[in-house]
């Protein structure tokens, strides 16, 4: 399906980008602290809202 140098590159692409997103987020670790304090609670709501809908299809389309 996929040359061995193309699942080569993949790998040393995912391991780069994820070393690069990591000092990137440790850098503006400070920053995020400030601006970003309570975002989490937003995120529980997504995950809540997308979980009823969940639910709502699954109760009016049982097939």
């Amino acid at each position: 399906m996929f040359s061995e140098g193309q699942l080569v590159f993949t790998g040393f692409f995912v391991v780069g980008f994820i070393i690069l997103m990591v000092f990137s987020y440790r850098k503006d670790l400070k920053l995020h602290r400030k601006y970003y304090k309570g975002s989490i609670f937003i995120l529980i709501g997504f995950i809540i809202f997308i979980f009823l809908l969940f639910l709502l299809k699954t109760y009016l389309h049982p097939e």
